[in-house]
């Protein structure tokens, strides 16, 4: 009976060792594989824009939230600006008066007319008596007093008329003048009191609002962080040792962590000559040439730069890597790490140069 039951558990413990999980082996083989160079960045929106503010004071008003869309000229927040509306106000009213007194039909202006009218009505009057008593002068019908009482009256009322243009051009330049500079105040105020209302300068989309309501906020200090809502762009790094084979127009083979199971297309589009120091990279910029993301701000991302491709590769699937250059190769029945040169390589295939053929056996991690 002992004997029986001995049998029947080694028979369960085989047939439990056949059904259990079965190793995953592979071996490298001749393939067609393209040569990239790796780069690494984010996907932001073209036309990035950081609002900032033209004014000291409080955020009374949020108008827009994460996410929304704006247009150009939209009001974002408002910042109270009580001093700002009393000054538009006064210089407002102060317009409103110079263009009044400016008018040809204002008070100031009927007033002058009115005096150089009479002023001239006077001259001609004058004129007319001097003309008529030198006439009777020299008919010998009046006294020569009584003829030079005319013509000094003429004279007078002559002077009288030119003083009354010259003040009335005098005056007319002055009521421009100051229509001018109380337009100009006007402007200024009215612009100083539209600093109060923080604008956007693009159509877009709200990627992040830096302040709240009641927040204290200063000059030329960030409040929103707005982009083009309708496309985007691939901000890359690149090693400084691969940055040569980088060329425009290159195609670009793009992991989005967001979606993990999926490639996106993109091209090339500049290439940045200054060296970023702090990460011994250049800056590479590409768009997206099909598909596109769905547009979220800096999204992480891995890409692959096309620079070559080759007809007939021996490679093994990246997955099987250990680390960055080995692999558990099974010999005799044994597994054992095998450390390999590796050449190029893409999101799923590694060039083998050497430390494997194509009779290795590789076990999967």
């Amino acid at each position: 009976m002992d004997k029986c039951i001995a049998r029947l558990l080694v028979l369960l413990l085989f047939i439990t060792a056949a059904c259990g999980p079965q190793e995953q082996t592979t071996s490298p083989s001749y393939r067609q594989l393209t040569e990239a160079v790796y780069a690494s960045g984010k996907i932001y929106p073209d036309n990035e824009y950081i609002v900032s503010t033209n004014a000291d004071g409080v955020i009374t008003s949020m108008l827009v939230e994460e996410g929304d869309t704006v247009q150009v000229g939209q009001t974002l927040m408002s910042i109270e600006g009580d001093i700002p509306d009393a000054r538009l106000e006064s210089a407002t009213e102060a317009y409103r008066r110079a263009r009044e007194n400016y008018n040809t039909d204002s008070p100031v202006m009927q007033e002058l007319r009115a005096g150089l009218e009479a002023a001239k009505t006077k001259m001609q009057n004058d004129s007319v008596q001097y003309v008529r008593y030198r006439n009777l002068l020299n008919a010998n019908a009046t006294s020569k007093a009584q003829y030079d009482q005319r013509k000094l009256a003429y004279e007078l009322s002559k002077q009288e008329y030119a003083a009354r243009q010259s003040n009335y051009r005098n005056v007319r330049n002055q009521l421009y003048l100051e229509l001018k500079n109380a337009e100009s105040q006007y402007k200024i105020n009215l612009k100083d009191e539209s600093n109060y209302n923080i604008r956007s300068n693009i159509n877009g989309l709200v990627y992040d609002l830096y302040k709240e309501q009641g927040e204290l906020v200063r000059r030329n200090e960030p409040v929103a962080l707005l982009g083009d809502a309708s496309n985007v762009y691939l901000r890359l790094l690149v090693d400084e040792l691969d940055i040569a084979r980088v060329k425009r127009g290159q195609e670009v083979l793009v992991k989005v962590d967001l979606y993990p199971d999926k490639i996106f297309k993109a091209r090339v589009t500049k290439v940045y000559p200054r060296l970023i120091t702090a990460d011994q990279s250049f800056r590479v910029d590409a768009e997206f040439i099909e598909e596109k993301p769905e547009i979220f701000y800096g999204l992480n991302i891995e890409a692959n730069i096309i620079v070559s491709e080759r007809a007939r590769v021996l490679t093994i699937p990246k997955s099987y890597l250990v680390g960055q250059d080995s692999v558990l190769v099974k010999r005799n029945g044994d597994v054992e790490k095998v450390k390999l040169k590796k050449g190029m390589e893409n999101f799923e295939l590694v060039e083998v140069l050497s430390g494997l053929d194509t009779n290795s056996v590789i076990v999967e991690r």
